[in-house]
């Protein structure tokens, strides 16, 4: 599938890079942070980062995931604020990433770092049916815990 890519600023592709699959096996590409200086996020506080970029998918058949980086949540406490951003296939603005910091020290971004993954995936909408009953399963209706550590 082709996925065009709109540069909303001029720093892209000079500055700030395309997104890109690191390597062959890579499942998502990496987004980048497009500023014009560092942003500092203070521990346990929230940013919205820009990533100078547009997207058009090709149907409703696609949807854009944001996903963290690893090594930022992992080391620095550095992960989207909404865990999993969702860009839906009609949506033609920039993306932008909302990091939050729930680590112990204040973590700064610069212009070019590596902020976010993103992933596109195929969508399947599901036909809506209420009914009085759902199928029986051995697990039932055991929630948190209940299959065990």
């Amino acid at each position: 599938m082709d996925l065009k890519i709109k540069a909303v600023s001029p720093k892209i592709g000079k500055e700030i890079p395309l997104p890109f699959y690191a390597t062959p096996g890579s499942a998502a590409m990496d987004l980048h942070a497009c500023l014009d200086g560092a942003v500092t996020i203070p521990a346990g506080g929230r940013s919205t980062i820009p990533t100078g970029l547009a997207i058009a998918l090709p149907s409703a058949d696609y949807v854009a995931l944001v996903y963290a980086r690893s090594g930022l949540g992992i080391k620095h406490g550095v992960a989207p604020a909404n865990c999993v951003g969702v860009i839906d296939s009609d949506y033609r603005g920039e993306i932008l990433v909302g990091l939050q910091n729930s680590g112990e020290s204040d973590f700064t971004v610069q212009p070019g770092d590596r902020v976010a993954q993103l992933m596109i995936a195929p969508v399947i909408q599901a036909n809506i049916q209420m009914v009085d009953e759902l199928d029986g399963t051995a697990r039932g209706a055991g929630g948190f815990g209940s299959t065990g550590k």
